[in-house]
């Protein structure tokens, strides 16, 4: 009975790893894309404004429900950014702002997005950055 009991419970055992380490995480590994553009508008003295597809401007991802971004990317010469090579799940993207009133000087703008499926391309609206 004790042979049984134990050939039981290292079947029990070797069921519950296998089936925790089969879930995947958002993150790298996977085949999908999210692919977008960081847009800025600028500020003269005067108080007008002029807009435009900013390059080497820099975009950070988070994965699912870290407290802290897992990479980052600088744009392209037309504002493109990419980040490839990520598995199903929950994403944020993000970027900063110059921003003269605000106490850190330094806003935040966000994307949420999600990848339900593998082999996609999820393509996000344009992230509007205040450069001064």
């Amino acid at each position: 009975m004790t042979r049984i009991l134990r050939y039981s419970l290292y079947c029990l055992c070797v069921s519950i790893a296998l089936f925790t380490a089969c879930r995947k995480s958002p993150g790298l590994g996977g085949s999908s894309t999210i692919r977008g553009k960081v847009k800025a508008i600028h500020y003269d003295v005067f108080g007008n404004s002029y807009s435009y597809y900013t390059s080497k401007a820099d975009v950070f991802i988070i994965y699912g429900d870290d407290v802290y971004f897992g990479d980052d990317i600088k744009t392209s010469y037309d504002g493109t950014y990419e980040f490839r090579y990520l598995r199903k799940g929950r994403y944020t993207i993000f970027s900063y702002s110059d921003c003269d009133t605000c106490l850190d000087k330094r806003r935040v703008e966000i994307l949420k997005t999600e990848i339900t499926k593998n082999n996609s391309v999820v393509i996000l609206d344009d992230l509007v950055v205040v450069k001064k």
